[in-house]
Order: C-alpha cells, then sequence, then structure tokens
C-alpha cells in the first residue's frame, strides 16, 4: 500500500509541475497587454509597473521567479485589483464555491445511486426507459438553460402559492438549494448512467448466484454483494467530479449571483490578469490531482486487488 501511494503522490506532483508551466506559457502567448486601460499611461509609470511585476524580465526568469513563488505558496498580486493577493482571492471566495459544491456533490452521488440501481432493477421496462431519457436529456443540455429554468420554475411556484423562495444571492441554506441541484445535475446523470451499467453486469455475476443459493435476503444480496461491487466504476469518477462541484460552476455562480471563486476566474479571463489565472488554474489542478489520489486510495482500499497488482 505504501508502494502504492507513493507512486501516485510523484504522478500528482508531475501534473501540478505541468499544469502551472502550461498555463504560465499560455498566458505569455496570449495576444494582448495586462497593463492595458482605458486611461493613457505615460511611458515611465508603465515601465515602473512592468518592473513591479517582474514583467521586464526574460522569460525565463519570469518563470522560475512564478515556480519559485508557487513553492512558497505565492500566486502574486492582481494586475487589476489594486493591492490585492491572489492568495487572499482564493480564500475569500473559495469556501463559497467548495460549500455550494458540497452539497451538489451529495445530491449527485445519492441520486445517482439511487436511479442507477432502480433503472437496473427494472431493466429493459418503462421506468428504466424513463430515467434513462431524463439522463440523456440531463447530460446534453447546458447548465446554463437548467439555471434559467429552475429560477422560472421558482418564480413561476412564488407567484402561484405566494411564497419566497430565493432567484439568486447566497448566504441562506434555501438560497443554496437551487444552484446545487443544477449544479449536480449534470454530474448525477453521467454516474447514473455508469451505475446502471455497472449494477446490471454484476446483477450477472456468478457470487450473486451463489449468494442466493445460500439462501441470503434479498437485502443482504444488494447492499454487501450488489451494491458494494457496483460502486466502484463510480467511485473512480468522484475524483474529477469532487474537484469540478466543489470549486463551482461558473455559469451556475454567475447566473445566481454567487460570490464564489469561479465567477472571479471568469472576470480574470475577461480581463487579462495573468496572476490571478495562473494562481486559480494552479490551484484548481492541484485541487483536482488531490481529489483523484484521495480517490485512488479509497478505491484501493475497498477493492485491494488494485493495490495487489500494482505491488507485483
Amino acid at each position: 500500500m505504501l508502494n502504492y501511494t507513493l507512486k501516485r503522490m510523484a504522478t500528482g506532483l508531475i501534473t501540478i509541475w505541468f499544469i502551472a508551466s502550461a498555463t504560465f506559457l499560455a498566458m505569455h502567448m496570449v495576444p494582448g497587454d495586462p497593463l492595458a486601460d482605458d486611461k493613457a499611461v505615460p511611458p515611465e509609470i508603465r515601465a515602473a509597473l512592468l518592473e513591479y511585476y517582474g514583467l521586464d524580465q526574460p522569460l525565463s526568469v519570469q518563470y522560475l521567479r512564478f515556480f519559485n513563488n508557487m513553492l512558497h505558496g505565492d500566486f502574486g498580486l492582481s494586475f487589476t485589483q489594486k493591492n490585492r493577493a491572489v492568495n487572499d482571492i482564493i480564500r475569500a471566495h473559495f469556501p463559497v464555491s467548495a460549500m455550494l459544491g458540497c452539497v451538489a456533490l451529495l445530491f449527485a452521488a445519492g441520486g445517482a445511486m439511487v436511479w442507477g440501481a432502480f433503472a437496473a432493477r427494472f431493466h429493459r421496462r418503462w421506468p428504466d426507459y424513463l430515467v434513462m431519457a431524463i439522463v440523456v436529456a440531463s447530460i446534453s443540455v447546458p447548465g446554463f438553460v437548467f439555471a434559467a429554468l429552475a429560477q422560472i420554475a421558482v418564480l413561476h411556484i412564488n407567484q402561484r402559492f405566494g411564497t419566497q423562495f430565493p432567484l439568486a444571492g447566497w448566504g441562506t441554506l434555501q438560497q443554496m438549494l437551487l444552484p446545487a441541484l443544477v449544479l449536480g445535475l449534470g454530474t448525477m446523470a453521467y454516474m447514473t448512467r455508469l451505475m446502471r451499467s455497472s449494477m446490471l453486469d454484476v446483477q450477472q455475476a456468478q457470487y450473486i448466484r451463489t449468494a442466493r443459493a445460500k439462501g441470503l435476503s434479498p437485502a443482504r444480496i444488494f447492499w454487501v454483494h450488489k451494491l458494494r461491487n457496483a460502486v466502484l466504476p463510480v467511485l473512480s469518477t468522484l475524483g474529477p467530479a469532487i474537484a469540478a462541484i466543489t470549486t463551482g460552476g461558473f455559469v451556475v455562480e454567475t447566473v445566481f449571483a454567487i460570490p464564489g471563486l469561479g465567477r472571479y476566474f471568469v472576470q480574470a479571463v475577461q480581463q487579462l490578469d495573468y496572476t490571478v489565472i495562473m494562481g486559480t488554474t494552479v490551484f484548481y489542478g492541484s485541487f483536482l490531482v488531490l481529489m483523484v489520489l484521495v480517490v485512488d486510495l479509497l478505491y484501493a482500499l475497498v477493492d485491494p486487488r488494485i493495490r495487489l497488482q500494482d505491488d507485483r
């Protein structure tokens, strides 16, 4: 298990280095001036700004400086938000995206297990076809469409029944539920398909027939033998799903006016804010690598065959 963990950690560190290097090169290849402003800037002030942000140095020197600061956990100062560090932006707004993502993940994972097992139980019957039709629609329709439709539906409910469910904003549990539902819908649909396929494969396995022949109750067969083995493919997708959801949906945060990190990333791209783009991208990438590592270790604990094969 130790060798398995060390190999996964080494792979994760290499991936983070690649993400950071690719992001740095991409930012310096994008056309545009990060110090451009609506007002004309005198040459001496512009030269001082270039020196302040280190943009007057050769590209190799800038890369070494960026990498050294990143190793010390410092992503620099924002170009557009004066005197505000990128670390402060991440520290202030990532918890909002993470909280929204956790609620969305609970909804997605719980719903996927229920609907996937339900569809497999009624395989090739109308409940199965209905669930799969909803799944295909959820995967195909963009998130901003569901966000707009959800707001319209809540608006009509408020008008019809005199309720006051919030349409946007942040700060209360009611304001969190609707965007979390929209954010987790696509992930739930994808995981439902995996759960259904995996459950169908498990139901035909020899050990399920053996368990039935031994006289085990249907409930025990489902919880101990079917569900535990069927959830393995779903578990392998939790790493990217956790990172994608907990970092918040850019569109969802914008539509519902949520002050999460995703909305600041979109603004940084529009304003060509190098430091914010690179800092948030490296942070997102590191968080994704960490979640994949955690899920890999959990996967190895659930199925010991994985770490045994790796050790061999």
